[in-house]
Formats: C-alpha cells, sequence, structure tokens
C-alpha cells in the first residue's frame, strides 16, 4: 500500500514538472515582452478581434477575412481588385515585423504608405508591397520580380541569404523604413535593402510596372494592407515600433533646369536666365509641374513675379491621378483682387477660405512677391511679402498627402516667372 502511494507521488511529481516546463517553453502569441513595450512596439493584432483593421477605402470590417485559432487569416476569396484589409492608423517610419504561414502554392503581400482615396481603386496603385508567395508550388509562372521577398515590381533579394520554411509553416518577415531607407528581413535575416525616392529609384519606377501609377510609392505616410489574393494566408504576432520622421531642406528648384520635377498638360514649363517660367499654350488649358516626391508637413518659401495676368497658383499635399485632373490644395496665386493667398480645394468644397479684402493690395503686380506656406497638420498659414494672409485649421487637410505642384491656369496670356523655392520638412 505504501509503495503504491509512493508511486503514484512520483507520477504526479513528475507530471507537475513536466507540465511546468511545457508551459514555460510554449510560446505566447500575439503579445509584447516587458522589454519591447519598453522599446516603443506595439500590437496591430491581438489575436482575438479584427480590432484596429479595416476593409480598403471603406469604414466598415472586411468579409474577406477573420481571426482563427489566434491568427488574421485570408479566406482566400480575394481578387485583384479586392480582399485587402487595412490598419485604421497611418504610419510613416516603422519597424514592422509579423509571422505568415502560406496555404501551398498561395500568394499574398504586406503594403505600406497606402492612400486611401476614391481615386485609387486598389493599394497597390500606391502602397509598395513586400511579396509573399510560395516560389516552390506557385502553379503560374512568374518573373524574378513577383516572387518572395521581393519590393514588388522594383527591388530583388540576396537568394542566397534567404532561408524559407515551406507551405503550411510559420515563417518571419520584417520591413523597415526609415526616413527613405528601406530593409526587407526574412526569418531573422536581411535579404534586401534600397533607398526610396532615390535616381535609382525613380528609374525603376518609371520604367517598369508602375510607369503608369504615376503616384506609386511616394507616399510618406499611410495605411499598412494586407493582401487576400485568393489563397487562404495566415498572420500573427503583427507589431510595429515608429520611427522619428527627419526634418531636412530642400531646394526645390536648381536654377539650371526642371530636375526634380515633373510636367502634366501641355503647357510651357521652362527655365531661362536662371528663372522657371510658366507660360500658356497653344492648347490654352490648366498645366502643372509637380514635385517628383511628396511633402506633407513643411515651411515653403519662394518668388513668382506675373508678367502677363498672373492667375496661377502652388498646390500642395496634392496628386495627379489620370491627365491633369489635380487633387488637393491650391494657394492662390492671382491677379490683384483674385485672392492670392488663399485656399482653393480642387474637387468638392472649391474656396475655403479667401485673405480680407484689405489685404489684396498686398500684392505687387508686375513685380517680385515673396510667398510662404506653412502646412502641419489640420493647419495652412500663408504670408504675402511679409504679411499673414490666411490662416485655417481642416480636418480634410489633416488627412491630404501629395507633391507641391505650381499651376497655370487655362485661357491662355499667363507668363509667370518663379525663382527661390525652398521648402523645410517639418
Amino acid at each position: 500500500m505504501k509503495k503504491t502511494n509512493l508511486f503514484f507521488s512520483v507520477i504526479c511529481t513528475i507530471c507537475m514538472v513536466l507540465s511546468v516546463i511545457i508551459s514555460c517553453t510554449e510560446t505566447k502569441h500575439n503579445t509584447l515582452t516587458e522589454e519591447e513595450i519598453a522599446q516603443g512596439w506595439a500590437l496591430l493584432f491581438d489575436g482575438e478581434t479584427m480590432a484596429g483593421w479595416k476593409e480598403f477605402n471603406k469604414p466598415v470590417k472586411s468579409q474577406s477575412w477573420h481571426v482563427v485559432d489566434g491568427c488574421i487569416q485570408a479566406k482566400g476569396e480575394g481578387s485583384d481588385l479586392d480582399g485587402y484589409l487595412v490598419t485604421d492608423k497611418e504610419y510613416d517610419n516603422f519597424e514592422l515585423s509579423w509571422d505568415w504561414k502560406l496555404s501551398k502554392g498561395g500568394n499574398s503581400g504586406m503594403l505600406y504608405h497606402v492612400v486611401e482615396h476614391p481615386q485609387f481603386e486598389v493599394p497597390y496603385a500606391t502602397g509598395p508591397e513586400y511579396q509573399l508567395l510560395d516560389d516552390a508550388n506557385f502553379l503560374e509562372e512568374v518573373e524574378e520580380w513577383q516572387k518572395l521577398g521581393v519590393d514588388y515590381a522594383m527591388h530583388l533579394p540576396d537568394k542566397s541569404l534567404m532561408k524559407v520554411n515551406p507551405a503550411g509553416k510559420w515563417n518571419n518577415s520584417k520591413i523597415v523604413f526609415d526616413n527613405g531607407h528601406v530593409e526587407h528581413w526574412l526569418n531573422g535575416v536581411k535579404i534586401l535593402e534600397f533607398e526610396a525616392w532615390s535616381d535609382d529609384w525613380f528609374e525603376r519606377k518609371n520604367s517598369g510596372k508602375w510607369e503608369d501609377y504615376s503616384e506609386y510609392g511616394l507616399a510618406r505616410k499611410g495605411v499598412i494592407s494586407l493582401q487576400d489574393h485568393g489563397y487562404p494566408a495566415s498572420f500573427r504576432n503583427i507589431k510595429i515600433k515608429e520611427l522619428p520622421r527627419k526634418t531636412k531642406e530642400v531646394n526645390l528648384f536648381n536654377g539650371v533646369d526642371l530636375t526634380g520635377w515633373e510636367a502634366y498638360g501641355t503647357e510651357k514649363w521652362y527655365v531661362e536666365d536662371g528663372l522657371l517660367v510658366c507660360e500658356s499654350g497653344p492648347d490654352k488649358k490648366y498645366g502643372y509641374l509637380a514635385t517628383r516626391e511628396y511633402y506633407d508637413d513643411f515651411d515653403l518659401t519662394l518668388e513668382f513675379k506675373q508678367e502677363s495676368d498672373g492667375n496661377s497658383g502652388v498646390f500642395f499635399r496634392s496628386f495627379i491621378p489620370t491627365g491633369v485632373t489635380i487633387c488637393g490644395w491650391q494657394c492662390e496665386v492671382a491677379p490683384t483682387g483674385q485672392h492670392t493667398g488663399g485656399i482653393y480645394e480642387s474637387y468638392g468644397r472649391e474656396w475655403l477660405i479667401k485673405p480680407i479684402p484689405e489685404k489684396e493690395s498686398v500684392l505687387k503686380e508686375g513685380e517680385w512677391n515673396t510667398l510662404r506656406i506653412q502646412a502641419k497638420g489640420d493647419h495652412v498659414v500663408t504670408w504675402l511679402n511679409g504679411v499673414e494672409m490666411i490662416h485655417i485649421h481642416d480636418a480634410l487637410i489633416a488627412t491630404g498627402k501629395g507633391r507641391i505642384c505650381l499651376q497655370i491656369h487655362s485661357g491662355g496670356g499667363i507668363k509667370v516667372l518663379w525663382r527661390n523655392l525652398k521648402l523645410k520638412t517639418l
């Protein structure tokens, strides 16, 4: 009797020890350690709900995704045009880490800096993508720039560094985006790095798949997106650490040529005697000269001289999705009495604010004028020749992102000179 009790006692002790060992070695998913919290990491998925995520371009939860066994899972019902899950919050500079598992032959992706706007039907029209693909079992023939770990259609990883667990097994990936410096990691190894918005980056953008996607990859801030591309895919341990934005000073015009700018429309843009000139062309339509980069929060100072008519303007947080259709906000530059320094919205609400009539005389037609525009978050202030013209707080402007664009108005007979275009990011 005593031996039996001793035997059961030993067995119970062994079971308790094994239980402790198992509980200590079992990984807890979708949680952060105290060290990670101290470092600034935050979870994007709580392991139980879809809180913090929604359908792209819609305020509702996505029907293509659900939570299964502590994972966000794509149902495999998505297509090229739908099935995209996006975060509620926008991010600019960050480290983003996640675990992922694909079905056999699966296809998915992680996109970032995605712009939500009715003009963009899909996230990849604006957001770069870390491609997730079961290369070994994918049934269709694909190019190298479509395979696992690539910066989709832009940059290729070093395949010799890639150690991939097969379909049905978990892998870990990480994206680092630090003020334009980008890294892709796979299972703890850096497989790719490049500089966004460099000359090489723009050459790749303008000569491949993204040639006709004018706004691809330009946003400095946007939502993060998961892709359901018609294959089941699971994600867990999605976490992000935001990195600080660095300020910089930019000379937008070099006084020699139009490097750094892109022209839209048939109106004339050229450099003469160190000055940037906009002039009506034979079509007498709207025209724009846009920075090739985005600037969201900034302090911009420039000088302009109206040689003929002078109906022009400076657009900010603006983009040009097709032709010469522009979406954004304009600081007006126009003849006396036409509200130079006021803010006009190119779609929807039109005039948001005009200078008071007493300030119209600040403009010096036929002479050089100094215009300053400061935009930070929802707040915009303009000055003309040192006089504050307007200031406005606007929730919709706060969501805007895009280029600086000089405008030439339709109607013909316009000629405006520009110089000393200097910008400081905020």
